[in-house]
């Protein structure tokens, strides 16, 4: 008989996804979920953990304190691809096994990101907006096709919008850590650095990480070298952008607007900022399409069923 390991999920778009919870109890049925519906602190973390074999981690930071805590817990299993909330060295320093797969959530939040540059840049959100209020305000925007676009992140999800805007005869432009010339050649895009994306594209598509290099990348500074004209897209982390500075530029009109479904706090609680006309803002849905959702929580299962049970 199998051994009955004790599974604690943490994330809240898992827990409330039926299919899911029916997956994994079906081979953890000593399975539990997040019912409060909200991120768990540190403390709180610890004590939902307190005696798990393996957690399916979502937003929650994970950090050193933490895992030291938890003795009992062997596994990691990562829902979704970002890892900045979890401190893997150390975790994998003490012994705890990781379970993580990039890029199976790019679809959804690549989608997202053309979704965001084309409603920004063809006034749909605003306009409509404002529709609902009764204003018959017919300002059409621009159109998207053959914009400079600045991909800053050429990952899973950079280079799937990539191959989104294909059809929309964009130059694009391209900046990551790696080289990635082949695949702009293949592409019809240009590597080039990030000062010269802030300089000349007229979009601004950030699909980084968080790290210490990729933390405010969006900053006064560079606000302040972008073209008046150009947009900020954003739905890779928060504190990739930072929002103090964004706000002024936007009041200021330093550049004509930004579309962000991260912030630096979540939920954003500085109404002001996100009442702002030429700001687009969305609840960080970038990776949640139903069918990234059902992806991600699977992945996560699988992880936990490889390690617990064998491949």
């Amino acid at each position: 008989m199998k051994k009955q390991h004790k599974i604690c999920v943490t994330s809240t778009s898992f827990s409330k996804t039926e299919g899911l919870r029916k997956e994994l109890l079906a081979v953890f049925p000593n399975s539990f979920f997040n019912e409060d519906g909200r991120k768990y602190n540190s403390e709180e973390l610890i004590e939902y953990l307190n005696d798990a074999d393996g957690v399916i981690l979502g937003l929650e930071n994970m950090d050193s304190k933490v895992i030291s805590a938890l003795p009992d817990l062997q596994i990691i299993s990562k829902y979704g691809v970002g890892l900045d909330n979890l401190d893997v060295e150390f975790a994998k320093s003490v012994g705890k096994k990781i379970g993580w797969t990039g890029g199976v959530n790019k679809q959804s939040a690549a989608e997202q990101a053309l979704g965001l540059m084309l409603g920004i840049c063809r006034n749909l959100y605003l306009s409509g907006y404002k529709l609902k209020q009764g204003v018959w305000d017919k300002n059409g925007g621009v159109q998207l096709a053959g914009k400079t676009v600045g991909i800053v992140g050429c990952g899973h999800v950079g280079s799937q919008v990539i191959r989104l805007l294909q059809p929309f005869g964009c130059e694009i432009l391209i900046n990551d850590i790696l080289d990635k010339s082949e695949f702009a050649k293949k592409q019809g895009a240009v590597q080039v650095d990030f000062e010269t994306i802030v300089k000349k594209a007229d979009i601004i598509s950030f699909h980084v990480p968080l790290t210490n290099l990729t933390h405010y990348m969006v900053n006064e500074t560079q606000l302040n070298k972008m073209k008046s004209s150009a947009f900020v897209i954003s739905n890779s982390r928060g504190p990739v952008v930072e929002q103090k500075a964004l706000h002024q530029a936007l009041i200021k009109k330093q550049i004509a607007g930004a579309a962000l479904d991260v912030f630096e706090e979540e939920p954003p609680t500085d109404l002001e900022f996100l009442s702002l006309p030429n700001l687009i803002v969305t609840p960080h849905i970038g990776g949640n399409a139903k069918e990234a959702i059902e992806a991600m929580g699977r992945s996560a299962i699988k992880h936990l069923k490889d390690y617990f049970y064998g491949k």
